[in-house]
């Protein structure tokens, strides 16, 4: 009866006609703004209109065909103003498209274009955010972020395993992840080895968990499978947008305005020997100023990526999203498109190339006297492996060109080594922590793990990068223009309290926090060179240290013993680097490709982002090591080997395989057949009854009884017996307290009395 009446009803004055239909129009396409007030004003009800108003919404929401009442009516299905979105993928623009976490229309998900705000951390495909819906831009449904969420726990990574009779199992790649059992139905087009995305749906009280594939990622038959793992865990963006590409393939070559021609200079470029971008150039005179005796000239070139990546451009859009390059044994996930990074900005040899220049002045002594900052043209007059480089110094012969080698090579040599001098004077944190590097065959599997030789050359471009990164923070400062730091700050109370607590186990005493400097770590890790406490204090002395980050307040860099510091020499690889490149434009006036309003506005903000995105980038390198060990030792469960204690917890010991560089984790229910307390002060595992037990840094034999390659964990059974420990014995009086309360000690091969102890 209300139908009739209501399709029949005229609005008020101009206003539209007032009935159903019309109604429910208005709420379809005004989500933001369908209260009933809203539809009052629309309409211009008044006085009994309002009876009738009501009677329509009535009927609307009693056939279920708007939903509400309270606040907003909306069409079933509709997303309100404000709504949690998962960011699903980019466009051929680059741009992020994202869709609602909660959809029950039964139309496909709306999907909507993702509008970054400046005040809130940078959301990447897989991130949930709150967002801010506006269903009428012109270039379609938009959402601005408010705030990047927690990651979504119930979407999980993990490989397909069909079973007989259909459906499957999907194995985590998580060392904690749950296995889920997908049906039929529910795994979609994915095939045996396929790496998915596999979201939750229930778990029953028995059996393993039900899930549905919602992506597949690629195949585990790839050879790069197991960086794919690590790519697709920790968000990283790997894959360019089609029009980041061509936006890269339309650059062209730099021209000389607003250079000086250093073409003439025989810089040279000393990389790793497989190095397919080179972003820096060097070269070294003496100086021949009288007023200088003895000292040297030194020019450091970069790339000058500002002229070809300019702020605003899809270019930079897509390097800041990615923050870094990073760096796997299989691959490189580089921050800039080929066309950049390996062409346009990368020095060829014998080809004129952009970049930016310091030339800094030393004494005989390594002292900084001057410096000054150059955009030039160059063109490198060699290309030079360390190895090649370092041949040619020590006087063998080698494929360095002899011209190189007296012209070039060796007044770099001269220089260093007065570098070196000031370098002694004022130093730095000398920790000793060789790195590894994994060799792959062919298929991608793991062929040898090596330790590079640490040579000359290599000390020799590192000491000539810290004074450029120096030289490019002064110069900033002295102009007044904001950057990014390299910031290093001194290790915090609770750290050095830690550290004394257990440098006294080894009678070995710390200075006061407040008048502690790099130098004082140096001399406790020259007393224990050579000892067989060098690597565990080694270890110790790194985990006391604070954690480097970018942000634009300078509290200088401690391990580094140097004031002020800023990453200015890698802006192929480093997007803190580029906006160091682009302020340096900007406050010396080099012309076009400086610093934009919007980058500086930005600067709190992406300092997070880009220090975010470098521990993202590490944890992914670790886990990718970390995965292709333990698929290189599955073969062998059951063999012994030797490895070094490298982290001790409440749960057990980690033990690193110096041949390889992986960890694998001995549960404490395994050490013996008493209870271990963890001394937290000494890093160890102390026996309740015989005081014998494990240490950080202490070499033990231990046997290999699992190998998890897609979680890339190992756990292995120790063979070594426990030996006599010192103690720090505050720490070990507050162990056995906590144990003779009901504290969470365990006692070895007894699992059982332990679980029935809690």
């Amino acid at each position: 009866m209300q139908k009739k009446r209501a399709g029949q009803r005229p609005g008020n004055g101009n206003a539209p006609t007032l009935d159903r239909e019309a109604v429910l129009r208005f709420i379809a396409e005004n989500p933001q703004r369908a209260t009933k007030r809203d539809l009052a004003k629309a309409f211009g009800v008044k006085g009994d209109e309002r009876v009738l108003l009501k009677d329509i919404l009535a009927d609307l929401q009693a056939e279920g065909v708007v939903e509400g009442g309270r606040k907003r009516y909306t069409r079933p299905g509709a997303l309100p103003s404000v709504a949690v979105l998962r960011v699903t993928g980019r466009d051929d623009e680059g741009g992020l498209l994202a869709e609602p976490v909660s959809w029950e229309g039964e139309d496909e998900a709306p999907r909507f274009r993702l509008k970054q705000s400046r005040d809130a951390r940078t959301a990447g495909v897989g991130d949930r955010a709150l967002c801010n819906l506006n269903y009428e831009a012109e270039d379609g449904p938009t959402a601005r972020v408010i705030r990047v969420l927690e990651a979504d726990r119930s979407i999980a990574l993990g490989v397909f395993r069909p079973m007989p009779g259909g459906g499957g199992r999907v194995e985590p790649v998580e060392r904690r992840g749950l296995e889920y059992a997908v049906s039929a139905e529910d795994a979609g087009e994915a095939k045996g080895g396929d790496l998915v995305e596999v979201e939750a749906l229930s778990r029953p009280r028995a059996g393993f968990p039900r899930g549905r594939v919602t992506r597949i990622v690629g195949s585990m038959a790839s050879e790069r499978a197991i960086s794919t793992i690590a790519l697709h865990a920790h968000s990283i963006p790997h894959v360019f947008p089609k029009a980041v590409l061509e936006e890269a393939e339309k650059a062209g070559a730099a021209t000389m305005e607003s250079r000086e021609d250093w073409r003439a200079l025989p810089l040279v470029t000393i990389d790793p020997r497989d190095a397919k971008d080179h972003d820096d150039a060097v070269f070294a005179a003496p100086d021949e100023d009288p007023a200088n005796p003895g000292g040297h000239i030194v020019t450091v070139a970069i790339a000058d990526v500002s002229f070809h990546v300019r702020p605003g451009s899809k270019l930079d859009a897509e390097a800041r999203l990615r923050g870094n390059s990073v760096y796997f044994p299989d691959r490189v996930v580089p921050m800039l498109p080929e066309r950049i990074s390996n062409d346009l900005c990368s020095l060829r040899e014998a080809v004129d190339r952009p970049a930016l220049a310091v030339r800094m002045v030393f004494s005989a002594e390594g002292e900084k006297r001057r410096h000054s900052f150059h955009r030039i043209m160059m063109r490198s007059h060699a290309k030079l492996a360390y190895e090649m480089a370092q041949v040619a110094i020590d006087g063998v012969e080698g494929d360095a060109d002899p011209a190189i080698v007296s012209e070039v090579l060796r007044p770099l040599w001269a220089a260093y080594a007065a570098l070196k001098i000031a370098r002694e004077k004022r130093q730095p944190l000398d920790l000793d922590l060789p790195e590894r590097k994994i060799l792959l065959d062919s298929q991608g599997r793991v062929e040898r793990v090596v330790v590079p030789a640490r040579l000359d050359a290599h000390r020799l471009i590192e000491e000539f990068m810290i004074q450029a990164n120096v030289a490019a923070a002064e110069t900033l400062e002295a102009k007044r223009q904001a950057l990014l730091y390299r910031a290093h700050d001194t290790p915090s109370m609770t750290k050095l309290e830690s550290l004394r607590d257990f440098l006294k186990t080894l009678d070995m005493p710390l200075a006061k926090s407040g008048n502690l400097r790099p130098a004082h770590f140096n001399g406790i890790l020259a007393r224990v060179k050579d000892t067989e406490h060098e690597s565990l204090v080694n270890e110790v002395v790194l985990r006391s240290q604070s954690q480097a980050l970018y942000q634009r307040e300078n509290v200088g860099h401690f391990g580094l013993n140097l004031s002020r510091y800023a990453h200015f020499t890698s802006p192929i690889r480093r997007y803190a680097d580029l906006l160091v490149h682009r302020a340096l434009v900007t406050a010396l006036g080099l012309g076009p490709g400086g610093l934009s309003r919007e980058d500086e506005e930005r600067l709190d903000q992406t300092a997070d982002e880009i220090s975010q995105a470098e521990r993202r980038a590490m944890a992914a390198e670790r886990d990718t090591v970390d995965r292709l060990i333990a698929h290189h030792l599955v073969d062998r469960v059951g063999a012994d080997f030797t490895g070094r204690v490298t982290g001790v917890t409440k749960a057990g010991l980690f033990v690193r395989l110096p041949d390889y560089g992986a960890d694998g984790f001995v549960p404490i229910s395994t050490l013996g057949n008493e209870y271990f307390h963890y001394d937290e002060a000494a890093h160890s595992l102390v026996g309740e009854r015989s005081r014998h037990g494990f240490r950080l840094g202490d070499m033990v034999d231990v046997r290999l009884v699992e190998a998890a390659p897609l979680a890339g964990a190992m756990r292995f059974e120790m063979l070594s017996e426990a030996r006599e420990l010192p103690r720090s014995n505050a720490s070990f009086h507050k162990a056995g307290k906590r144990f003779q309360r009901g504290a969470s000690s365990v006692p070895g091969r007894a699992r059982n009395r332990a679980g029935k102890r809690r």
